[in-house]
C-alpha cells in the first residue's frame, strides 16, 4: 500500500486556509478585494462578535453567472491571470484564486450573485467545504457573501483567535485601509448592528481621511506629490510636530494595495528625524505607484508584504520626496510671517530681544508662592535656597512637587551661583542616608542638559531629562497606588475628535481615566471633551496625552483589567509626556538628591541610564597618566 497519497480537495482547501485565513480580518480583506476588482462603487461590510459568528460583504459590482460562481469555488480558479508572466503586469488585488474556496472550507459560506444582464441571481451554500445547494434567487446586481461560524470545521483554529474586541479592531482597520485606497467608492461598516462608519464617495483622499479619522487629523496633514525614476508618490503626511506614539497611522500603499513594507516605513521615519522627538512616529497616508514588474506582491501568503526589485532606489526617491514636501511646508510657514518679523533657524538660539517671556501655566499672570520641592535639605548645606516657584491662583497645587529650571543667564545673575556647591550627607528617603556624602556640584554642561558632580570615587555626569523622568515616574506610581491623583478643572474643555476604533476604546475606559485625573466626556458621534486634566499636566498637553493612552490601549500595552501593570504603564507614559512637554526641573544638586532618593535611580522607566560615573581609575587610564 503506498504511503504517499493525494489529499482530497476539501482537506487541501482547509490546509490552504491556514495560510490565507489567519483571522476574520483576512476573510474581510480577501472579499473586499474581490468586490473592488469587480468594479464595485458601493461596498458594505457587516460583522458580529469580532467576525467569529458572522461576516457579510455586499457590493454592486458586475456579479457572476451560475457557471462562473461555481468555478470561483474551485481551487486556483481566477480570472486575473492566465500565465506566470502575468504576475509582472498585475493591476488587480486578487490573482491566485485560493481565497474563496479556502474560506468556504472552514465556515458556513453562502454566496448570492447576479450580473446586471441576468434576470435572476445564483445562490450557493457551502458548509465546511461541502456543497449544500445551488439554486436561483432574486437580488440586485452585484454579489453578497455571508461567512458564518468561522473555523467550526477546525475548532483548534478557533482557540488561537483573540478577544472579540481585538478581532473587531483588525476588521475595522482592514476596511479603513481599502476605504482610503478607493475614496471614490462608498463604504459602510456595521458591527453588531451598529454603524461604525459610513462614507459616501469622496472627491479626494483628504475628504476620506476626515470622514474616517476625523477633521482634527485631516487638518494636521499636508499633501505630497512627486514623480521620477519610474515612480510616483502621492498622499498626505503629518505637518512637522504632528506625531503619534505608535505606527498605527503610518499607512502605506503600493499600487493602491495596503502593505507593510520596511522600505517605506524606514523612509518615513528617516525623513522626520529632525522634525519629531525620539520615540514618536509621523502621520502618513502614502501611495506609491510603480511599474508592476518592479515589485513582487506574491512573497507573502496573505499579500501583506511586498518586495521591490531596487529597494535602495525606492527608499531614496521616497525620502527625497518627503523632505522636499516638509521643506516646502516650512517655507510656506516662513512666508506667512508678518513683514519685518525676525526669522531664525531651529538650531539658532533666540536673541534676547525676541525671546518670549515664560508665561504662567494658565496665562493669567497672577503669581502665588508655591511650596518648596519635597526634598528638604539640612540647614548646614551650602546649597543656596532656590527661588520660589510661581503658579496661578486658579490652578490647584500640583501633586508632583514643582521643580525649577536654572538657565545660564539666571545663574550668572544670582549671587554666589557660580560657586561650587556640595550636596548634604543625608537626604530623606528609604535606605538613601549618606548616599550623596562628599558630592560637589561643579556646574552644568551641554546647554544645561547635563549636570557634573565630583564624588570621592571620581566624576558623575547626570542627564537632567532622564533623571527628572525617573523622579516623576516613581512619584506618579505612588500617587496612582494611593488613589491621590489631583486633577484640575479646565476653564475651557478641550474638544477631541477620534476615529471609530479609538472612540470605542475610549468609551470603555472613561472611568479608569477619571480615576487617574483625566476626566473625559462624550460629546456627540466620535467627539469627546476633556473636562479635567491631572494637576501635573499642562492643559495644552491634555489631548496629545489622551491620544498616547489610546495608542497604548490599542496595542494592548495598557490593559485596565490588570490594574498594577496598567498603572505602571500609565505612570511611564505620563512621566515621558510631562518631560517632553517641558516640565520644570530642579537645580542640579536638588535633582540629584531627588534622583538618588528613588528606588531605581540608575535608569529611566524606559531603560536609559540617568547618570554615568567615571571613576578615578578610568580617568587615569583615559589620560594615560600611568605612562608619565
Amino acid at each position: 500500500m503506498p504511503t504517499i497519497r493525494i489529499l482530497p480537495d476539501r482537506v487541501a482547501n482547509q490546509i490552504a486556509a491556514g495560510e490565507v485565513v489567519e483571522r476574520p480580518a483576512a476573510v474581510v480583506r480577501e472579499l473586499v478585494e474581490n468586490s473592488l476588482d469587480a468594479g464595485a462603487t458601493r461596498v458594505t461590510v457587516e460583522f458580529a462578535h469580532g467576525g467569529r459568528s458572522l461576516m457579510g460583504i455586499e457590493d454592486n459590482g458586475k456579479g457572476m453567472d451560475r457557471d462562473d460562481a461555481l468555478l470561483a469555488l474551485e481551487r486556483h480558479a481566477t480570472s486575473k491571470i492566465a500565465e506566470a508572466t502575468d504576475l509582472d503586469s498585475l493591476h488587480t488585488f486578487g490573482f491566485r484564486g485560493e481565497a474563496v474556496p479556502s474560506i468556504a472550507s472552514v465556515s458556513r459560506f453562502e454566496m448570492k450573485t447576479r450580473p446586471a444582464a441576468a434576470e435572476t441571481g445564483t445562490e450557493i451554500l457551502v458548509n465546511g467545504g461541502k456543497f449544500v445547494h445551488v439554486r436561483d434567487c432574486g437580488m440586485p446586481a452585484g454579489t453578497r457573501i455571508t461567512v458564518a461560524n468561522l473555523f467550526h470545521p477546525v475548532p483548534a483554529r478557533r482557540k488561537f483567535l483573540k478577544s472579540d474586541s481585538t478581532e473587531a479592531a483588525h476588521i475595522i482597520q482592514c476596511v479603513r485601509f481599502y476605504a482610503l485606497a478607493h475614496p471614490e467608492v462608498a463604504f459602510t461598516l456595521i458591527e453588531d448592528g451598529r454603524t461604525i462608519f459610513q462614507s459616501p464617495p469622496c472627491r479626494s483622499l483628504l475628504e476620506r481621511v476626515a470622514a474616517i479619522f476625523g477633521r482634527q487629523t485631516a487638518e494636521a496633514l499636508l499633501p505630497v506629490e512627486a514623480r521620477g525614476e519610474g515612480m510616483r508618490l502621492t498622499g498626505l503626511i503629518g505637518k512637522p510636530g504632528a506625531s503619534r506614539a505608535t505606527r498605527h497611522e503610518m499607512i502605506t500603499f503600493v499600487n493602491r494595495r495596503p502593505v507593510d513594507t520596511k522600505t517605506l516605513a524606514y523612509a518615513l521615519i528617516e525623513s522626520y528625524q529632525q522634525h519629531l522627538p525620539k520615540g514618536r512616529y509621523p502621520l502618513a497616508f502614502l501611495f506609491l505607484e510603480i511599474e508592476p514588474a518592479a515589485v513582487d506582491v506574491n512573497v507573502h501568503p496573505a499579500k501583506r508584504e511586498v518586495r521591490f526589485r531596487h529597494e535602495p532606489g525606492v527608499r531614496t526617491f521616497v525620502v527625497r520626496s518627503l523632505l522636499d514636501a516638509l521643506r516646502n511646508a516650512a517655507g510656506d510657514l516662513a512666508a506667512a510671517l508678518p513683514p519685518g518679523a525676525q526669522r531664525v533657524t531651529p538650531l539658532e538660539p533666540l536673541p534676547s530681544a525676541v525671546r518670549p517671556p515664560t508665561p504662567s501655566p494658565s496665562g493669567d499672570g497672577v503669581p502665588v508662592k508655591a511650596p518648596l520641592p519635597s526634598i528638604v535639605l539640612p540647614q548646614s548645606s551650602s546649597i543656596a535656597s532656590p527661588p520660589l516657584a510661581t503658579q496661578p491662583l486658579a490652578r490647584p497645587t500640583p501633586a508632583i512637587a514643582p521643580v525649577l529650571v536654572t538657565t545660564p543667564a539666571a545663574a550668572a545673575a544670582t549671587p554666589g551661583a557660580s560657586e561650587v556647591t556640595s550636596i548634604p550627607d543625608a537626604i530623606p528617603g528609604e535606605g538613601r542616608s549618606g548616599a550623596l556624602a562628599g558630592w560637589r556640584h561643579l556646574g552644568a554642561a551641554l546647554g544645561g542638559e547635563c549636570e557634573i558632580f565630583e564624588t570621592p570615587a571620581g566624576v558623575v555626569l547626570l542627564d537632567r531629562r532622564a533623571a527628572l523622568e525617573r523622579v516623576l515616574f516613581e512619584q506618579l506610581q505612588r500617587e496612582f497606588r494611593a488613589g491621590t491623583t489631583l486633577s484640575q478643572r479646565l476653564l475651557f474643555a478641550v474638544p477631541v475628535e477620534l476615529d471609530p476604533i479609538a472612540t470605542a476604546l475610549l468609551a470603555d475606559q472613561l472611568t479608569f481615566l477619571a480615576q487617574h485625573g483625566l476626566e473625559v466626556s462624550a460629546f456627540g458621534r466620535n467627539f469627546f471633551r476633556i473636562e479635567s486634566a491631572p494637576a501635573w499636566l499642562d492643559p495644552a498637553e491634555a489631548e496629545p496625552f489622551l491620544r498616547d493612552i489610546l495608542a497604548r490601549l490599542r496595542e494592548g500595552q495598557l490593559d485596565p483589567r490588570r490594574p498594577n501593570p496598567a498603572r505602571e504603564e500609565l505612570a511611564r507614559l505620563a512621566a515621558a509626556r510631562a518631560v517632553r512637554g517641558g516640565a520644570r526641573a530642579d537645580t542640579g544638586p536638588e535633582l540629584a538628591a531627588r534622583l538618588l532618593g528613588c528606588d531605581q535611580p540608575l535608569l529611566t522607566p524606559g531603560g536609559r541610564p540617568t547618570l554615568i560615573e567615571l571613576s578615578r581609575g578610568e580617568l587615569t587610564r583615559r589620560f594615560q597618566k600611568d605612562r608619565c
